[in-house]
């Protein structure tokens, strides 16, 4: 149980003690004053939460466009890679069979070609890193 929970029922048990004390007359001020507590409780969790969503979206925005997935994982890139090279095999059988070598060497440049879109959507930072590095190599060899 949480202390706010925990002063919300001693609350509680107070109104009801009061109530007890004072009799039915005041039961009616009792309960509105008890639900008024409740109320700014609720007001405040509410006000948590949607300063928390909202703190979350500018987290969001400040990264750029692309939010952590949690479909993003290393077993959903390999399970993808095994997938495709699984599908590789009766595809290049099909290719190889309508254009010999050519039709597997296309085969095999579209499984590439599919397996890097998929590793460039899920880690956008693996070419641009690459890209980074050998502009810095260019300049080593510049006099």
């Amino acid at each position: 149980m949480d202390a706010r929970d925990t002063d919300l029922k001693k609350e509680l048990d107070a109104t009801l003690q009061t109530r007890r004390e004072l009799g039915e007359e005041y039961e009616s001020a009792l309960v509105d004053s008890f639900l008024e507590k409740v109320d700014q409780r609720i007001d405040g969790a509410v006000e948590r939460r949607v300063r928390r969503q909202f703190a979350e979206q500018q987290m969001v925005a400040a990264r750029g466009s692309r939010a952590p997935r949690p479909t993003d994982s290393w077993g959903d890139r390999f399970g993808f890679g095994i997938v495709s090279l699984i599908l590789a095999i009766p595809l290049s059988a099909i290719g190889g069979s309508f254009a010999n070598f050519s039709g597997v060497l296309a085969t095999w440049v579209g499984i590439v070609g599919v397996n890097c879109v998929q590793a460039a959507r899920t880690n956008p930072e693996l070419f641009a890193g690459r890209r980074r590095r050998s502009a810095g190599r260019d300049d080593d060899w510049k006099d």
